[in-house]
């Protein structure tokens, strides 16, 4: 196998030759039930969700039991795979828990199961036989013979962990050709190796590895020093901390993106490129998806990267975009998120057809007559519908001038491009 480093790799990004190879899965972000839906319509292949407790999101961003038959029928009836994640790390008193979770998941099984317990495998296989079997980032699988053993645990697909370079993936998929290879390429990332962190326990007795995380390395600090070098780089500053009104995020890790790498990944023949964000507004699943969507259909088609990509990407950035440990050369900060006036806010999202030129919306923030709006098409389409082609009344019919965050109205247009589930924005 050719040596891959930095220069060769952009060569082969730029490379507009057609994919022939089977290309990998989008697998996307599914917090609730609109956020599932923002997934598939914006073109998700696969999903990732969960429901209780042992999901890594219990906090806030999980499914009830209840709901997961709705759930898997979307899913099913767009094609899109489901996979279930029972990825926490459960200590003793927790194992019946676990057994309980899987007992409610045989009355609605799902396409697949991501977990990093070996112990919670263990279970899983007693509950589902058959069921693939996903191993989660958690397990921090850093190299091909832990590959190989969960393999031969009986794992379908291995989530590479994030703190590899593009070294060591190409090599573990040339060592490891009959094992499907998962990798995170866009999303907030942990201080801590592969997620695995104890900040919150320690901090606020949360324990991050049982999806109770309450994220201290995003607190705001107040510093009692400003930078540091180490002793054998004398004049290179290794760590330095930027206040803010008087505090600063300095564990705050910048996010992921790997965007300009998805033809060189797809080449590589890795089978899901996965998007973080299950406690994201469903307007970042939409968005997100739909550029990484249109990154693959031009990477299968030879096309070049949609000119719109980084712009779509921040518009959905809190943190620094960056390649983290991807760039053989070490991490490199791609751009920055943009200011509040750059910003192209989500004002509402199409639920319901209600008549021939009127759509029941549900409002994301306040929404004026006179602001020219895009509506978000998949496909990084963005037609426009400009002040003057539309009108609001509220859900009894009454018209009004301004529509507000948090509620549902009626909108009035005859834009032919708007449809159930799409996003609008601020033009």
């Amino acid at each position: 196998m050719n040596k891959i480093n930095s220069e060769n790799l952009t060569s082969q990004t730029k490379s507009m030759k057609p994919i022939n190879c089977e290309m990998p899965e989008l697998l996307c972000p599914a917090g609730n039930m609109e956020k599932l839906s923002a997934a598939v319509t914006y073109g998700a292949d696969a999903v990732y969700l969960g429901a209780g407790d042992l999901n890594l999101r219990s906090a806030g961003a999980g499914f009830q039991w209840e709901e997961l038959p709705e759930a898997f029928a979307l899913t099913k009836a767009n094609n899109v795979q489901a996979y279930f994640c029972i990825n926490a790390y459960p200590r003793e008193k927790d194992l019946d828990l676990v057994k309980k979770d899987l007992e409610k998941l045989t009355k609605c099984p799902p396409d697949g199961i991501i977990a990093a317990d070996p112990g919670v495998i263990r279970i899983i296989k007693q509950f589902f036989p058959s069921i693939p079997i996903h191993i989660s980032t958690q397990a921090n699988t850093g190299n091909s013979e832990a590959a190989k053993f969960w393999k031969e645990f009986g794992a379908s697909r291995v989530n590479l962990a994030r703190e590899l370079c593009v070294t060591d993936i190409a090599d573990i998929a040339a060592k490891c050709p009959d094992i499907e290879l998962e990798l995170f390429v866009h999303g907030a990332m942990c201080m801590a190796i592969s997620g695995r962190c104890f900040l919150s326990s320690w901090l606020n007795d949360r324990s991050a590895n049982m999806g109770r995380c309450t994220h201290p390395c995003r607190f705001e600090y107040k510093a009692t020093g400003l930078r540091v070098e180490e002793k054998t780089r004398p004049g290179n500053d290794v760590w330095e901390t930027i206040e803010e009104d008087g505090h600063t995020t300095f564990f705050a890790a910048e996010d992921l993106c790997l965007i300009h790498y998805v033809r060189w990944l797809s080449r590589l023949g890795v089978a899901a490129l996965k998007i973080e964000g299950r406690t994201k507004s469903s307007s970042y699943v939409a968005q997100v998806a739909d550029v990484y969507r249109a990154a693959l259909d031009a990477a299968k088609t030879g096309s070049a990267l949609p000119e719109r990509t980084m712009f779509e990407l921040l518009n959905t950035a809190t943190r620094p975009l960056s390649t983290a440990f991807f760039k053989t050369s070490g991490p490199s900060t791609i751009a920055q998120p943009p200011s509040a006036e750059e910003r192209k806010p989500i004002v509402a999202r199409i639920q319901e057809k209600r008549g021939d030129d009127c759509w029941l919306v549900s409002v994301k923030s306040r929404w004026e007559l006179e602001k020219d709006t895009e509506i978000l098409v998949p496909g990084l389409k963005r037609p426009a519908m400009n002040a003057g082609s539309y009108s609001f009344e509220t859900i009894h019919g009454e018209a009004v001038d301004v529509i507000h965050s948090g509620t549902q109205a009626l909108l009035r247009t005859d834009q032919p491009d708007i449809m159930t589930g799409y996003f609008v924005r601020s033009a």
